[in-house]
């Protein structure tokens, strides 16, 4: 018995199996890939918040950002670094207050075709105008003392960036608005307001 057992090929040990070898690779291979992506989710980048709501047409200036440490991942070139602010950036679109500001949401205020203008509404603005809201600026020409025309839209597009409102004891609440409007829409504009028309502003009529 002996003699026999003696001549038996001994077991190799089971670590020089290549599948055992195999599986350790892939183990560690996933440990690490685990351990990368918590430690990838886990590192914050600074970028720009809205610190106000910032209308489109408007200039994006330091006072109006603020910023913030996130985790971003992959998307951190998405949105606008605090490096990257400089002078003459402008708001294409309503950036609402404390989101973060994407680079798609802001240009350059060479190439804006919008200005800021302050038009007073002959009467009061709903409650629900404000900062960021989109509007329309109604006209209604003067014929003779007291009496206009039919109103007709005179900007069908305009964003607020800030409203005024007055009581007035005679001829009732009326409101100063600053809105951002089309330059090509800046003459009629204006010549509305220096032919006495009343100016009115309402809600824009949502998209259907």
């Amino acid at each position: 018995m002996t003699a026999i057992d003696a001549s038996r090929p001994r077991p190799k040990p089971f670590w020089s199996d290549a599948r055992f070898l195999i599986g350790v690779v892939v183990v560690v291979a996933s440990i690490a890939g685990v351990w990368f992506v918590v430690s990838a989710s886990r590192q914050t980048v600074p970028v720009l918040a809205a610190a106000r709501t910032i209308v489109a047409g408007q200039a994006v200036a330091a006072g109006d950002v603020r910023t913030v440490d996130v985790a971003l991942g992959r998307t951190v070139d998405v949105y606008l670094a605090p490096d990257a602010l400089a002078d003459g950036v402008i708001a294409t679109r309503t950036i609402e207050s404390g989101e973060l500001v994407p680079l798609s949401a802001v240009g350059d205020a060479s190439r804006a075709d919008t200005t800021h203008v302050v038009v007073r509404s002959a009467v009061d603005v709903p409650e629900s105008v404000r900062t960021g809201s989109l509007v329309e600026v109604w006209a209604a020409p003067l014929v003779e003392r007291g009496r206009y025309e039919t109103p007709r839209i005179l900007v069908a597009d305009a964003s607020v960036v800030s409203v005024t409102r007055d009581e007035g004891v005679i001829g009732g609440a009326s409101a100063a608005l600053e809105l951002v409007v089309p330059r090509a829409e800046v003459a009629g504009l204006l010549a509305a307001m220096s032919d006495d028309s009343a100016l009115s502003i309402v809600p824009a009529a949502a998209p259907r």
